[in-house]
């Protein structure tokens, strides 16, 4: 039986019980309700409007995945957002820091105060045979998506639309093309952790 869409005035933890029944448009609706007040919060936290943006995206993906255990007896909808953006955001600043740590161990510094980095360029045969790999894996990463999440990551990324242009183009509605994009790059980011890993 199809659920309801939710309504501006439907209650918070309503719109939290059909986003964990799957209705991605629930989810559009927490990230209207929600997605500023998130924003701000990382940004405080990291610094960086790229960053912040990275945060929010991988929170909304986390509520998604863990709407169905949303207690609201344990407090507000707000709250939850907040603690689990504020938990990402504290995960990327330490993921930041242990990435400088490992290009300081891997600089020298010469005589006359140059700074060289030691770590390996790869500029060999090898480094064409770790393209055409690494190629492969976006190839075989995309065709994973759905075909909703994947026609907007290439609007998006290879098209150079805004979400706002690519809801137009699709008459679809912002929430839903927002929603599908986090869904999308959360799969993405974990189809590619081994390539993104080896490059840091």
């Amino acid at each position: 039986m199809p659920t309801q869409p939710p309504g501006v005035h439907s209650p918070d933890s309503a719109v939290v019980a059909l986003a964990a029944s799957g209705d991605e448009r629930a989810l559009g609706e927490l990230y209207d309700r929600f997605g500023g007040m998130a924003y701000s919060l990382a940004a405080a936290i990291v610094g960086e409007h790229a960053d912040a943006e990275e945060v929010v995206a991988d929170a909304f993906a986390q509520i998604w995945r863990s709407a169905a255990g949303f207690d609201p007896a344990r407090g507000s909808v707000a709250a939850w957002i907040a603690t689990i953006t504020r938990t990402r955001a504290l995960d990327l600043v330490r993921s930041r820091k242990r990435r400088a740590r490992v290009l300081e161990d891997a600089a020298v510094v010469t005589d006359e105060g140059e700074t060289l980095v030691l770590a390996p360029t790869l500029e060999t045969a090898d480094r064409s045979t770790e393209l055409s790999e690494t190629r492969e894996i976006v190839q075989r990463s995309l065709s994973e998506l759905s075909a909703p999440q994947r026609r907007v990551i290439e609007l998006a990324y290879f098209g150079g639309f805004s979400q706002s242009e690519i809801a137009a183009q699709l008459s679809e509605p912002l929430g839903t093309v927002k929603t599908r994009m986090r869904a999308a790059m959360e799969k993405l980011r974990q189809s590619l952790r081994p390539v993104l890993e080896a490059g840091t």
